[in-house]
């Protein structure tokens, strides 16, 4: 029970991606960039400097920064400290009471939310359920979402998984994201790919958001 100590591994560069099913390109009229559950809680386990997080958190931090440049919303979720156990539910017999240090709660300095930016509190594995995601996304006219952050093959697939049933377009972040090993890396791309999601580096999306897409 609890989250796994996490061995270094090498982040997918941009020539081990999976094809798309799709050539979706984000457009910054219509996309939102997500950060997902980068609080000191998960991103403890990982080895310090080394990959993956010295290879994803300058990768998000330069994609948030483009996304602000081009007043692409930056949304950020985190779970809450203190859980009860009705709150926490099954993830209670599956990963433990969640976040009980305070000083947990907090998403690391080098991707602090800035003015403008935006808090969600995140009670499953997916950024939808609970939370006002969805409704946020249609006040703002927008319909698709760049999903950066860990882990891959639980939180970030859930959510990209989810955007797809509600006509959402996803875009998971291939060198964006971290996981529990390369091999759960490499399978979330894979599904994401295939099944509900275009995979790409951060480098391209946040090119895509200088270069909208042709008409």
């Amino acid at each position: 029970m609890g989250l796994p100590k996490i061995a270094p591994y090498r982040v997918p560069r941009g020539d081990e991606l999976p094809d798309n099913r799709v050539d979706w390109r984000p457009d910054p009229k219509r996309a939102v960039l997500l950060v997902h559950d980068m609080e000191r809680h998960f991103t403890g386990v990982f080895p310090p400097d080394a990959e993956p997080l010295s290879e994803v958190v300058p990768n998000i931090r330069a994609l948030a920064a483009q996304a602000r440049s081009a007043g692409v919303p930056v949304v950020y979720c985190a779970q809450p400290g203190g859980q009860t156990p009705e709150q926490r539910g099954l993830q209670l017999e599956w990963w433990g009471p969640g976040v009980t240090d305070p000083a947990q709660e907090a998403i690391i300095d080098e991707l602090a939310p800035e003015p403008g930016d935006v808090h969600l509190t995140k009670w499953r594995y997916s950024a939808f359920q609970r939370t006002e995601l969805r409704s946020m996304l249609r006040e703002w006219g927008r319909d698709e979402l760049i999903i950066t952050g860990i882990y891959a093959h639980i939180g970030c697939l859930m959510t990209a998984a989810e955007a797809f049933q509600q006509e959402v377009r996803a875009f998971l972040v291939a060198d964006g994201v971290a996981d529990f090993s390369r091999e759960e890396h490499d399978m979330a791309l894979r599904y994401a790919s295939r099944r509900c999601a275009v995979v790409d580096t951060a480098e391209r999306f946040a090119q895509a958001l200088v270069e909208p897409a042709a008409a």
